[in-house]
């Protein structure tokens, strides 16, 4: 999303958030790396701190995901930073689905919006499954 004098709304965050995570499941690096920012950090539902230059790495040298679906996202936002949450389900190639809280921070660098920072938290087995928005 390029910057331009009106800010942003929700709407679009939810659209970038879409793009971003579409360009993850087919690994389209161009669009990656445009989205994800040069100090990007990943906390994946184990716990696990993955640099940008390591989820990258591991995006184009095999399949990281399958399918990721969202469920209806929530957005804050102000001049310079964005956050956007949702109950998510995320595919593996082994078959393995996690759903998941999903937490993306944009930040305003230039001339454009990038993810910052991501986290994703394990939902209890109990919560009911994620609908897609």
């Amino acid at each position: 999303m390029a910057l331009s004098d009106a800010l942003p709304d929700a709407d679009d965050f939810r659209a970038l958030e879409r793009e971003r995570t579409r360009a993850l499941v087919e690994r389209d690096l161009p669009t990656i790396e445009r989205l994800h920012a040069e100090g990007y950090e990943l906390i994946s539902p184990p716990g696990r701190v993955m640099s940008r230059e390591r989820y990258l790495s591991m995006l184009a040298s095999e399949v990281f995901y399958t399918a990721w679906e969202h469920g209806p996202m929530r957005v804050r936002v102000s001049p310079a930073m964005a956050v956007v949450r949702y109950p998510a389900r995320l595919t593996f190639p082994s078959g393995k689905v996690v759903e998941c809280w999903h937490n993306d921070v944009y930040e305003r660098q230039g001339s454009a919006w990038r993810a910052v920072w991501s986290q994703a938290t394990q939902r209890p087995v109990d919560d009911p499954p994620v609908q897609a928005a």
